[in-house]
């Protein structure tokens, strides 16, 4: 079976036709997700999925392109909302320095404030980096993440930054990218990760893989990214199937 370790099914895009996704879902081997609340309103969204769904887990956090809304009784809201069972990671969190939408130094001081939470919890931090990567990694050292460690989301990096991450103690997801034929990084940083720290999602309703790329993703396409994945490690697809989910019940705490 597999875990989707990071999914918007809180996404408009879902709407009209949840349960049908959902279906889909479990007929392509999914047996968990996790659905991303990055602001107030997808966060409020994700609390009613996880709640109707007992296969659904809560990551909640407050996205970098959003930081400039990032008070401290946001804060104080995550803090309580951690203590839900069903939140198992906070995040999205970290920098994107591609939408000016924040002025970079107040995306640090979220960022900063949200690992410092997640250490103060016990909780694992999922990571947003988008063209940052010096500054993401920079930070996550200076802020000692090691001591939760968590997800490199949607990763497409080099081996060496992979490297650094893995040093934090941080897993290494991969997304529909790694399908995509001219993305090197991806399938590279796939073909080295070690297989203790793996993890696969879809980020849907975005990034959908080949061959359905440019449409709208959803979480049984994950089963893509599992045999490309299979496909670049030279393992058979059960094989990645039952390592990435196992790293992710083990990272979240799961049974």
């Amino acid at each position: 079976m597999l875990f989707d370790t990071h999914v918007h099914l809180n996404d408009d895009a879902f709407n009209e036709d949840i349960e049908e996704v959902i279906t889909r879902a479990k007929e392509n081997d999914v047996s968990r997700m996790a659905v991303v609340g990055f602001n107030e309103e997808t966060i409020n969204r994700a609390l009613e999925l996880a709640d109707k769904y007992d296969f659904i887990y809560l990551i909640v956090g407050w996205h970098p392109t959003d930081a400039i809304t990032f008070t401290p009784e946001k804060l104080e809201w995550l803090r309580e909302l951690a203590k839900n069972p069903k939140v198992v990671a906070l995040g999205e969190m970290g920098l994107d320095y591609h939408w000016d939408t924040s002025p970079k130094e107040t995306q640090f001081e979220a960022f900063r404030q949200q690992i410092r939470l997640a250490k103060e919890v016990q909780l694992p931090i999922v990571i947003h980096n988008r063209e940052a990567t010096e500054d993401v990694v920079r930070i996550l050292q200076e802020e000692n993440a090691s001591e939760v460690g968590g997800i490199m989301h949607c990763f497409g990096e080099t081996v060496e930054v992979m490297e650094a991450c893995l040093a934090m103690n941080f897993y290494i997801s991969f997304g529909g990218t790694v399908t995509f034929k001219n993305a090197k990084l991806p399938k590279i940083a796939a073909e080295s990760v070690p297989l203790d720290k793996i993890l696969i999602e879809t980020d849907a309703p975005y990034l959908a893989p080949h061959p359905n790329r440019g449409k709208r993703n959803e979480p049984s396409y994950v089963k893509l990214v599992a045999e490309k994945v299979a496909e670049l490690k030279e393992l058979k697809y059960e094989e990645i199937a039952r390592y990435t989910t196992e790293n992710a019940n083990r990272l979240f705490r799961l049974s």
